[in-house]
């Protein structure tokens, strides 16, 4: 066996070798017990210690659940903030461990977490209304279980791969009807400003002129926007996991990746952001926090997804008609289909994969398009 034990006075002790210091041999010597035996066995166990760097003893045998709480602590504790550790830690409590944490680590599977990602999407166990979880809880549930095993491949080495990897997130189906969907008009949207200031305004301004969704506008950066080309670049989103747990990622479909041309309205508006922008940054300096995001706060901080939500809630408080932020996408699409702009186009600017998506659930015909249509069936009958 590698190291040695000896007997000191009344007590027995183990020690061996360990990495060199400054290239001189090093030797850790610990007791080991009161006989020779014991110290046998805690040299075993303090080079099996060792040659996982204290991480765990039996990697074989490592449980989800103790890992789960290796990662928590050993990576998102001193990596991240307080508040993501306290959200992550709820996470892995509330929805991982009860399901996953009685597997082994290496013998976790992709069928099994795709079958576990698909049950919390579909029980009613988590909410006191029992409704199923939001689409955007079950991708945080997701997300977290995605980033612990991929720290478990590199940098821990404990897998070979992560069977994460491979699991998707369960489809979701739109129970909206189509009266719900909360299309406001040009006079609702005017009133928008009587609740909100210029600078909780603009990522309003920009949905309502180019049907972007939420993570898009706020991710949007300085560099994406061409402001004498009149053009928008939409290629990522800003997604946001906890209140200081905020990342820019990349875009959902293929069909998302797309550029937006815009009228002088909202080319004004933007170029009033901008210089905006410069101005407080002079004024504030060393105060003013620096990024290149287009949608931000008097002190130059990113106006962020949970903060654009807490503002619809407070327009639709305030003024009372239905609302949230993606009735501006909604608006805005019925909008040009309104106006005569052909499905296709919609599509393409709305950035869906699929025109089916446009005509089943943007395509909603105000009442005086419905009469047009009425009147028109009208003409032909007759």
């Amino acid at each position: 066996m590698e190291g040695s034990v000896r007997k000191l006075g009344k007590n027995w002790y183990y020690r061996f070798d360990v990495a060199d210091i400054n290239g001189k041999r090093h030797q850790i010597e610990r007791v080991g017990g009161e006989t020779k035996k014991e110290a046998l066995i805690a040299l075993e166990q303090a080079l099996t210690k060792y040659h996982n760097a204290g991480v765990f003893r039996e990697e074989e045998k490592i449980s989800v659940n103790d890992y789960m709480k290796f990662w928590l602590e050993n990576y998102v504790n001193k990596n991240l903030s307080t508040n993501s550790y306290i959200n992550y830690k709820n996470v892995i409590n509330k929805y991982i461990l009860p399901k996953l944490g009685i597997y082994r680590l290496n013998k976790l599977t992709p069928a099994v977490i795709q079958k576990f990602i698909n049950e919390v999407a579909e029980s009613t166990e988590y909410k006191h209304d029992h409704t199923p979880l939001s689409k955007h809880s079950v991708e945080i549930i997701l997300m977290v279980v995605k980033e612990s095993l991929r720290h478990a491949v590199h940098p821990w080495q404990l897998l070979d791969h992560s069977p994460a990897d491979y699991v998707t997130m369960p489809k979701y189906r739109s129970n909206t009807d189509q009266n719900d969907l909360k299309v406001i008009t040009s006079e609702q949207f005017k009133q928008i400003s009587s609740v909100l200031n210029e600078y909780q305004m603009i990522p309003f301004y920009i949905a309502y002129y180019t049907g972007m969704r939420r993570g898009e506008v706020c991710g949007l950066t300085w560099a994406n926007v061409n402001l004498n080309r009149q053009i928008i670049t939409v290629n990522q989103q800003m997604k946001q996991y906890a209140k200081n747990d905020i990342r820019i990622g990349t875009l959902k479909t293929a069909a998302s990746y797309r550029t937006i041309t815009i009228g002088k309205t909202l080319t004004n508006i933007l170029k009033h952001q901008q210089l905006r922008q410069k101005e407080l940054q002079m004024k504030y300096g060393s105060y003013y926090y620096k990024s290149d995001f287009v949608c931000t706060k008097k002190n130059g901080k990113p106006i962020t997804p949970t903060s654009v939500k807490y503002m619809s809630d407070r327009v639709h408080a305030k003024l009372g008609f239905p609302f949230n932020f993606h009735s501006l996408r909604h608006t805005h699409a019925t909008m040009l289909l309104e106006a005569g702009a052909s499905p296709k186009e919609v599509q393409v600017r709305l950035g869906h994969s699929r025109i089916s998506t446009t005509l089943d659930t943007y395509v909603h015909l105000s009442d005086s398009k419905k009469r047009q249509t009425a009147d028109l069936f009208d003409q032909v009958s007759m």
